[in-house]
This record gives C-alpha cells, structure tokens and sequence, in this order.
C-alpha cells in the first residue's frame, strides 16, 4: 500500500463517521456545543481527536497489551455499549458492558477470521434487561491476511453503525499495517547492521591480528596497546544494543580502526582530523561513518605503491552536523558509482556505501543520502548531513 493510499484511509475513515454516526449521535443526545464552530465541525474535530487517541497503541501491533489501551477509545469512537478486540485465538480486550459475553465471542467471529468479510448477528443474551442484543463483527487485516476481528455491540440492529464499525475496522487495520511496516523497517536495518558486520569480520580482524602479531617480539608494549584498540573496536562494532549512536563514539571507533590501519601501513597512511566540539552528541545512525572510512583506505592507499592521504571533518552547519570524509587515492569512475548505488553493479562491490546511504535515506529522508563527489584518480570525498535532532533518533 503506497504512503498517499495509507495516509487518505488514515483520515477518510474518520470523516466518513463524523459526517454520519457520530453526529447522529452527538446531536441526539443534545450535548453542549461551544459557542464556536457549527456542530459539524465539532463532531468532526472530536471524531479525530478520539482516533488520534486511538492510534499510538495500535502502532505496536495487536497485542493484548495494545488492544486494551485502545478498547476504551475505539467504542468512543463508534458510541456503543461494547466493544471487543480480538485475535485468531481469543478475545484480547472488552470495553463496555456485559464482558461475560467475551465467552461467546470467538464462535460468532469465527466466519469473519476464514472469510474476512464482516457480519453481523443477535446477541443471543437471555436477560431482558441486556443492552448487547445485537453485534457487527469486522475483520482487521493487513496484506489480506486477517489478524483478528473488532466487534461493536448495541441494543438493536442499525445499518449506520454497521457501516461504522467496517470504516473503523478499517482505520484500525491501517494503523496494524503501519506497525507492521516499522518492525519490517528495523528487522531491515539490523539486517543491514549485520551485512557490514559481515564485510568488517573477515579481512580487517584477519589484518589486524597479523599486525599486532608482528609487535609482539619486536614491541611488545605497542602489541599491548594495539590489542586493546582492536578490543574496543570490535566491541563497539557488534555491540548488540540501539540502532542509533552518537558522533563522540562513532569517530572515537574511527580512531581505534584508524590505529590498527596505521600499524599495517605505517608511514604511508597520514591522516587530518578537524572536529567541532559542538557536534559530538549529535545522534546518527550506528556504524554510519566506520564503512565510509574503510572506504577511503581501501580507494586511497591498498592496491598503491605511494603514500595516501584522509582528511576527516565533522563541523558544525546550523541545525546540521556536516561530516566529510575524503581521500587522494585512485577514485572512481561517476557512472560506476551510480551503478553501485542503484544495485547495479555486483551483489558484494560497493556494499559499505550502499548501505550507508540507504540507511540515511531512512531515517532522514531522500534529502540526507551521502554526496560523493570522485574522478578516475581524483580521490573521492563523500559528505553526509545529519538533522541535530530528529524525532525518534537518540544516541544510546
């Protein structure tokens, strides 16, 4: 379902009830309106008002936990006597009265979970001062999968609530779906986290292992001090906790990777750092800039004969943080690099900066992918933007 589909069914849900149901409702009960704006307008403003209440919960999925809190909201919303979420398996919450009628409620569910089309059906309640003589039962789907049912009871049988009671069902089934789509973006990220893991692992640990080996007869104090860098940075590079990390850590673990690289190379890699104190708690993405630097190495100095030379800046540019990272090696050919960051150009090349840059895009939006800037032997100098703050992201 695109953004413009998910975000029209987030608000034609509502309206459509304000401007049926729940003004029939509000208006027959002759509640006080405010000497400001027509009743239309208040029921409307309530009718959101209520479903943005509504939303938070479902966002974590159709849990027991997440049904109950939305439960009380959800029959507001719709303004009958009870309400029930559910599950394929049982009754997840009930709000309202007559809860000893949750008992029932999955055999007269069970068409809707197999067909996902909603019903409705007499209550079936022997006393006669029961106000739950009629229920709508309507399925919650997402990617034509039924997840559970949202069933409304009432005292007779009314083809608006009816009607009410699919549109929110539906408005639900949106909020399950979004839910869905935030834990499919963090499995992806700890994907992604895992792939450069993966690339980190086999090369650069078999590398530097070998350096400091080769420290041990002839300097063992720097083998020492060498061994704890490479404790720290693999530490820090498979840690397990957060997605997100602060620039402090992020170019404190550049440093560690860059001294264990300068113990293979010695003399041939030279390295400028230029850091704005101001930035270093700004939030970012874990192992954002770690790949990107393993870049420059690999373009700048592996493969050549002669020196090579990274500068890396982080400074400050009003509401942004700016990082640049760049090298005078071979660099690259443009239409190459284009091919790498549309997945055009071979599974395992270039998976540092694809990854990278997808992970920016995400979290920040298109405008925040890297900028690279390279020529055949005109080095390269990659420039990544990061918001000082932004909803969501948090340094752990």
């Amino acid at each position: 379902m695109s953004g413009a589909a998910l975000a029209a069914l987030i608000v034609l849900g509502p309206l459509l009830l304000a401007g049926g149901f729940l003004l029939g409702r509000r208006t027959a009960r002759r509640e006080r309106i405010s000497d400001v704006g027509t009743p239309v307008e208040h029921a409307t403003f309530e009718t959101l008002h209520t479903a943005s209440l509504a939303a938070p919960p479902l966002r974590a999925g159709l849990t027991e936990d997440s049904a109950r809190k939305a439960a009380r909201r959800l029959r507001s919303l719709l303004g009958t006597d009870a309400l029930c979420l559910t599950d394929r398996d049982r009754v997840l919450a009930w709000d309202g009265a007559g809860e000893d009628h949750g008992t029932g409620v999955m055999d007269q569910v069970a068409g809707v979970l197999d067909s996902g089309r909603g019903t409705a059906f007499a209550g079936g309640c022997d006393d006669l001062d029961c106000s739950l003589r009629w229920g709508v039962a309507a399925p919650l789907t997402v990617d034509h999968r039924v997840l559970g049912t949202l069933v409304a009871y009432a005292p007779r049988e009314s083809a608006v609530l009816a009607r009410a009671v699919g549109e929110v069902a539906r408005w639900v089934s949106v909020q399950l779906e979004l839910a869905e789509l935030d834990r499919s973006r963090t499995r992806l990220i700890e994907a992604e986290i895992k792939a450069l893991r993966a690339q980190i692992s086999p090369h650069f640990i078999f590398n530097s292992l070998a350096a400091i080996a080769s420290f041990v007869r002839t300097d063992p104090e720097r083998a020492r001090e060498l061994l704890l860098e490479f404790a720290d940075f693999t530490r820090y590079s498979f840690r397990s906790r957060g997605d997100f990390t602060t620039l402090s850590d992020e170019l404190h673990s550049i440093d560690q990777y860059l001294a264990l690289v300068r113990a293979r190379f010695g003399d041939r890699l030279t390295v400028t750092l230029q850091v704005a104190p101001e930035v270093l708690p700004v939030a970012m993405p874990f192992l954002c800039l770690q790949p990107l630097v393993e870049n420059a190495v690999k373009h700048g100095l592996e493969g050549a004969g002669t020196t090579s030379h990274i500068t890396i800046s982080a400074l400050d540019a009003g509401a942004e943080a700016e990082v640049v990272i760049e090298d005078d090696g071979v660099g690259m050919e443009p239409d190459r690099l284009r091919r790498i960051l549309r997945r055009e150009d071979g599974a395992s090349t270039g998976i540092g900066l694809l990854n990278v840059d997808e992970r920016l895009r995400q979290v920040y939006g298109d405008d925040y992918g890297l900028v690279i800037e390279t020529g055949v032997g005109a080095g390269m100098r990659i420039t990544v933007r990061i918001p000082k703050y932004r909803a969501g992201v948090h340094g752990s």
